[in-house]
């Protein structure tokens, strides 16, 4: 599949320094900032740095230092959050929408986590 980046979302200005943020972490290859409308007392933000439209798009194209970057920036951020199970967290969600369909606002690729506070089940039982 061929992926179009549009270069004018609002993650592409932020990276760009466009667009200020609350930044959580930043590494060679990921930046995670406080999102803007939070839905939970944890609710941060991770994106990665390079051109990629969403998940599906980031582990076909991403080189691996990219991916492993990525993923443990995500581990960074749970533990320094204090979400991570175990650490005395009680628990995080990781969502990633992707596409119409998913309900992608934004066309960069884009993890949220969120914790802090029990979220419920994540879609209703049919």
């Amino acid at each position: 599949m061929a992926y179009t980046y549009d270069d004018q979302n609002i993650f592409a200005k932020i990276l760009r320094g466009e667009i200020p943020n609350k930044t959580v972490l930043e590494t060679g290859h990921t930046l995670a900032f406080e999102d803007i409308q939070p839905q939970a007392p944890v609710h941060v933000l991770v994106i990665p740095k390079g051109a990629y439209v969403d998940h599906a798009h980031f582990a076909a194209e991403a080189s691996e230092a990219e991916i492993v970057d990525f993923t443990r920036a995500v581990a960074e951020i749970c533990r320094m959050t204090g979400v991570t199970p175990g650490d005395g967290g009680a628990g995080f969600r990781a969502i990633s929408n992707s596409g119409e369909a998913g309900v992608q606002e934004v066309p960069h690729y884009h993890l949220h986590i969120l914790g802090g506070r029990p979220l419920g089940r994540m879609l209703a039982r049919a």
